[in-house]
């Protein structure tokens, strides 16, 4: 029942006579890298998502924040799509500074007007950037990472070299906060993941077909994760990942 109504309202909505941006793909610079192209989707994504997830992905979400540095951090969130986690971060840490990388062009465009109706005296705060981790510049450094059901995204191959880039950016005792699918224990977990990449690659041009090991490569990166908060039954998470300290890597 759970995969016919998933098939039925997300075909449907897809397929009616509602107006589809398709705005044409960049022709190079760093959106052009992505494998998938979520242009198509962005008009009824949070939609889409709330009729499958409720309101668990924005709980894990909002799990993975409470890890944001105090005070006026500079944050660099990659994939915010339309701009609710924007929204979130200003609200839990007013002064933060914002560094928004979204590689798709009508998803920046909702989150640019989603801040300036909802948080407008912060406008001056947040700068939106259109591409990918290979969008940021030479010496750009930030005090929290957010990256929230966008690593899934990558194919095994580029998520490596993606991690490393945004590794560089971020500063040594800033915090990666992570909110994504966890591993699949169950077999109703695997299936909503294989129905997930399956849509994702014939809506979207998604090349990875996987969930990868996201806690395994964000541990080759020398950090580890505190007590994950899940929701769904097991299958999102929330995740604060620290870097190990001295003591701990000479154990």
């Amino acid at each position: 029942m759970f995969f016919s109504r998933l098939k039925q309202h997300i075909f449907f909505k897809l397929n009616t006579n509602s107006p589809i941006s398709r705005p044409e793909p960049p022709t190079g610079g760093p959106a052009a890298r992505l494998s998938g192209n979520f242009d198509r989707i962005a008009w009824c994504y949070d939609a889409l998502a709330g009729l499958v997830f409720g309101g668990s992905l924005r709980a894990a979400q909002r799990a993975a924040l409470a890890g944001l540095p105090a005070g006026a951090p500079r944050v660099l969130i990659l994939g915010g799509g339309t701009g609710w986690v924007l929204g979130e971060v200003l609200r839990h840490r007013p002064g933060a500074a914002v560094l928004y990388l979204e590689a798709s062009g009508p998803m920046l465009a909702r989150a640019t007007a989603r801040l300036h109706r909802e948080w407008p005296g912060a406008a001056r705060q947040v700068e939106f950037r259109l591409g990918t981790e290979a969008a940021l510049k030479p010496g750009e450094q930030f005090d929290a990472l957010v990256t929230f059901f966008v690593l899934d995204c990558f194919a095994p191959a580029a998520l490596g070299p993606a991690l490393a880039r945004l590794a560089a950016a971020r500063r040594p005792a800033a915090p990666w906060l992570l909110a994504d699918f966890s591993r699949p224990r169950r077999g109703w977990h695997r299936a909503l993941l294989g129905t997930m990449y399956r849509f994702f690659g014939a809506v979207a041009a998604l090349r990875a077909q996987q969930l990868p090991d996201l806690h395994g490569a964000l541990a080759g990166l020398g950090l580890r994760p505190g007590p994950p908060a899940y929701f769904f039954g097991g299958a999102v998470e929330g995740t604060v990942f620290r870097p190990v300290g001295p003591a701990e890597k000479a154990v």
